[in-house]
């Protein structure tokens, strides 16, 4: 009872690798490979057996029974394509087939030649896909079918005893063991294989978490401080803002461009923090190309004087789009920080890449200082991973100059 538990398992789990084998191909492309391996099989049994018996004689002797034992042979071996179901009929029609044969040439005192080829595969099946109860009636009945063939063509075989046992454990219980292993062992390699996939599957489920929940860190933390601070720079410049007597007062112009500028960033703020917790509830796009007019805006309302040509028309990937307007953010940033209040940006596009120039003139203040770039290292990084590239030019006639180059159609 328990062999037989273990090998219904075995059979289960073979099965089963053949569905998970065949699950991420084409639809039936597996089981097309499957049965024209089959057929394959059959049809070379099927001729070497038959050239062996057409060799024997019979047809000289007695044509009409050579014919019929002819088609008998062809039957059986073709049989051996049939589905697995049919294992345990296949082996009894080889029997048979096998028992008439040598009693039809020894009937006309032709030497026996049948061959093994059908035989034995048809054992090699019974042992991949039959049950243990059902291998316990099969296997001795192919046996017995095989020493009494012998018996019938009263060879050499057939007057030892020795010899008849060899015979039945030779054709009968060999080839039967021989498919019982090769189905568990393919059982086992698929159980491991399994739980290697089941593997792999909980690390990348583990990282996925870990992901996650580092992700959640990130936001809570840009919620709990960066958030915080720039809603109260937004509305300590509103209140500054509105107790300014003067409209036109510059300090009063410049308030309101910090209290525009804190709302821009909460905006950007929000975006970000819905992204690191994976959602996105309103449904609000990222900002992009189209977004540019309104951010050169909000940098003039904040004191730079921005010359904006804008002929990109293309449409763009929804990464590619947000990395174009975050470089021009930073653009304009840095030129706002360390320029003198003037700037050129010119956004051109074909079908191929999208290039972005920017000038402007360097502030005195900054002529000759000695600054870590890391807004131009961010602005590197991200053309880098849409395979763009960046040159500038640092204090060349007191202007900066850089160009972005970003490739269309490589996200």
């Amino acid at each position: 009872m328990r062999w037989n538990r273990m090998w219904a398992w075995a059979r289960r789990r073979a099965l089963g690798s053949v569905r998970t084998f065949a699950a991420g191909r084409e639809p039936g492309t597996v089981r097309r490979s499957l049965a024209r391996q089959s057929l394959l099989v059959a049809v070379a049994a099927a001729t070497v057996d038959t050239l062996v018996f057409t060799m024997a004689g019979l047809y000289g002797t007695a044509p009409a029974a050579a014919a019929v034992a002819t088609i008998a042979i062809i039957a059986a071996d073709l049989a051996l394509a049939a589905p697995p179901s049919t294992a345990a009929a296949v082996a009894l029609a080889h029997v048979a087939v096998r028992l008439g044969g040598c009693w039809l040439l020894h009937h006309h005192g032709l030497p026996s030649r049948i061959a093994d080829v059908g035989f034995l595969v048809a054992g090699y099946r019974a042992g991949a896909w039959l049950s243990m109860r059902a291998s316990l009636l099969i296997v001795p009945l192919m046996g017995i079918g095989a020493s009494l063939a012998s018996l019938v063509s009263a060879g050499p075989i057939a007057r030892d005893w020795r010899l008849l046992a060899t015979q039945a454990v030779s054709a009968g219980l060999v080839p039967w063991l021989v498919g019982r292993y090769t189905a568990a062992r393919g059982a086992y390699i698929a159980e491991l294989e399994q739980r290697e996939r089941l593997r792999r599957q909980e690390h990348r489920a583990a990282l996925d978490r870990a992901l996650a929940d580092e992700r959640e860190a990130i936001a809570r933390d840009l919620h709990d401080v960066i958030s915080h601070h720039v809603a109260a720079i937004g509305i300590h410049a509103g209140a500054a803002r509105l107790a300014l007597a003067s409209p036109e007062d510059p300090a009063t112009r410049s308030l309101a461009a910090v209290e525009a500028s804190s709302r821009a960033a909460m905006v950007d703020l929000r975006r970000q923090l819905d992204l690191l917790h994976g959602r996105d509830d309103a449904g609000r796009r990222q900002p992009g190309l189209a977004d540019i007019e309104e951010l050169v805006a909000t940098v003039r309302a904040a004191g730079l004087d921005v010359d904006l040509e804008t002929t990109a028309a293309t449409p763009l990937p929804e990464s590619l789009d947000v990395t174009v307007f975050r470089i021009v953010q930073e653009l304009l940033t840095n030129a706002l920080r360390h320029g003198d209040g003037t700037a050129t940006l010119r956004v051109t596009s074909d079908a191929h890449r999208l290039r972005i120039d920017q000038t402007n003139p360097v502030a005195a203040h900054q002529i000759g200082a000695d600054t870590v770039h890391r807004g131009l290292e961010g602005i590197r990084r991200r053309a880098e991973l849409f395979g763009g590239t960046v040159e500038y030019d640092a204090h060349i006639d007191h202007h900066w100059r850089i160009g972005v180059v970003l490739p269309i159609g490589r996200t």
